[in-house]
């Protein structure tokens, strides 16, 4: 009998420790990032998470999640399937700075060709931050890649306008946390999966 209820509690507190596990597979300044997310009917990994500050002020919490795990900026730009960017707001900032902050970054991280290819794209993306008046300290912002849809917002689980398409667009977004000159050097590496 002793033998069955040291195995039971063995059993108990393995279950026990993979459920905390599975709960949340990373914290991020007080921010919990959970290890898969579900975006178009996939499950995708929490690649990795980490913090964008601006001088030493915290501005968001970022989770990079993908079908599988990838560690080069090549290999999550060529992935197949859908994939998400999640940003959980650290502070409060206006519409206008918000959409800055994109619009430079996209600036940064491709060259006037592609930006020319993208043009209504990118107009689409600056009416979607447009449409808002801010993000609050809190809010969840979702950026997806839905493969047969396109880039698809969401804001606190609700949708912003309508999908964008082109997976290249997508990509041209996602290089403002993985590009050659990313929104914080120091979060590139952590979204790529480094310790």
């Amino acid at each position: 009998m002793a033998k069955t209820t040291f195995g039971f509690k063995g059993l108990l507190a393995g279950l026990l420790m993979a459920c905390a596990f599975s709960a949340s597979a990373a914290e991020v300044s007080g921010v919990k990032f959970d290890e898969s997310a579900r975006v178009a009917g996939k499950d995708l990994v929490l690649n990795g998470a980490g913090l964008r500050t601006k001088f030493i002020i915290k501005v968001y919490a970022a989770g990079l999640y993908l079908t599988e795990k990838k560690n080069a900026v090549p290999e999550v730009l060529k992935l197949d399937g859908p994939r998400r960017m999640q940003l959980v707001m650290m502070r409060d900032i206006s519409s206008d700075d918000f959409g800055q902050a994109f619009m430079t970054g996209l600036d940064h991280n491709i060259d006037a060709a592609e930006k020319s290819k993208y043009v209504s794209q990118i107009s689409k993306f600056g009416e979607l931050f447009g449409s808002i008046p801010g993000v609050k300290k809190g809010d969840v912002l979702h950026i997806d890649w839905i493969p047969a849809s396109g880039t698809v917002i969401e804001l606190n689980g609700k949708k912003l306008g309508e999908p964008i398409p082109d997976v290249g667009f997508y990509n041209a977004v996602l290089r403002i946390w993985l590009g050659d000159r990313p929104a914080d050097s120091s979060l590139k590496p952590q979204l790529l999966g480094a310790r």
